[in-house]
């Protein structure tokens, strides 16, 4: 099956996994079939970060001084997608962004809460400190998703998967299949602790690239909350999650490095088709002329009934 319709299948079947539901809801005939295809992906993408993932460290302060190396040589760190976010971005090409953003964000929060189930004391503590902060401390206007969720309501970014394109679809795909299924959880610890590790420098460009379009600091709280935030965060994470990890379970990892190589390039993937879709132009044109209609439907995008 192709990228594009696979992956708006995956995205609809791990909606429907996520959402509450009841016991008379009916089975869908095809669970098994989106089951294989969806390991199938992930077979696929650990195949791809394997030899890579085979040169990280067992002993626990070296693997963190390796995972913590991802920031500056892993897959798609200094993009150039960002820096032109910063300077060069209209409104209608940060709504498009911003819309393959939403729909690769997955939720967070319940993928964190997902992946510390029976986890070792130290790293479920910091697991839950991590996820209570997702949560705005108890405190709903402060809760992080929503933040993000406002913002795209006040832009009118339309995020329906079907407008998506497919690699931001398989981003979101990634991270819910590794959440979802314990024999990746410590692919899921390394996955999720590669967003904090590198969001801080992303959400900062982004950030500066709003603010000239007229977008109120309140609007891009979102932003500007990770550009702290998440670095404070991804402290506590390598040093209470992964140094105990490995020191518990070797084994770990290696697990662990396939998750956050497995996230990262994923992340790259997406950036470089970002990148053709908003600087789509004439070989004589700059990137700061626009690209094209980007509110238009995706001629690749495949819908399905």
């Amino acid at each position: 099956m192709d990228s594009g319709p696979l992956h708006l299948k995956l995205a609809y079947f791990a909606q429907r996994r996520l959402r509450p539901a009841f016991p008379d809801a009916p089975r869908d005939d095809q669970d098994l079939p989106l089951r294989a295809l969806e390991e199938a992906f992930l077979e696929d993408e650990r195949g791809a970060v394997a030899g890579a993932a085979a040169q990280a460290p067992q002993d626990p302060q070296a693997f963190v001084a390796w995972f913590e190396g991802l920031r500056e040589r892993g897959p798609g760190q200094g993009d150039r997608l960002f820096p032109w976010l910063a300077e060069q971005a209209t409104l209608p090409q940060m709504r498009w962004f911003l819309a393959q953003e939403v729909a690769g964000e997955a939720g967070f929060d319940d993928l964190v809460a997902l992946t510390q189930v029976r986890m070792p004391v130290q790293a479920k503590l910091e697991l839950a400190r991590n996820y209570w902060d997702e949560m705005g401390r108890g405190r709903e206007p402060a809760m992080h998703g929503p933040l993000l969720t406002q913002l795209a309501e006040n832009l009118n970014v339309d995020a329906e998967p079907a407008r998506i394109v497919w690699e931001s679809l398989a981003l979101a795909n990634l991270l819910v299949a590794l959440a979802l299924d314990r024999r990746f959880a410590y692919h899921s610890v390394g996955a999720l602790g590669a967003v904090e590790l590198t969001a801080p420098t992303r959400v900062c460009f982004v950030d500066h690239g709003l603010a000239p379009l007229g977008i109120s600091k309140a609007a891009r709280r979102y932003f500007t909350l990770h550009a702290t935030l998440d670095v404070q965060h991804s402290q506590a994470w390598n040093r209470e999650v992964l140094t105990s990890l490995v020191a518990e379970e070797p084994r770990a990892a290696r697990a662990i490095a396939e998750g956050a190589l497995m996230r990262l390039r994923a992340g790259a993937r997406c950036f470089d088709r970002y990148r053709r879709e908003l600087w789509r132009l004439q070989p004589t044109q700059g990137p700061q002329s626009g690209a094209f209609a980007i509110d238009e439907a995706r001629p690749d995008v495949v819908a399905i009934s």
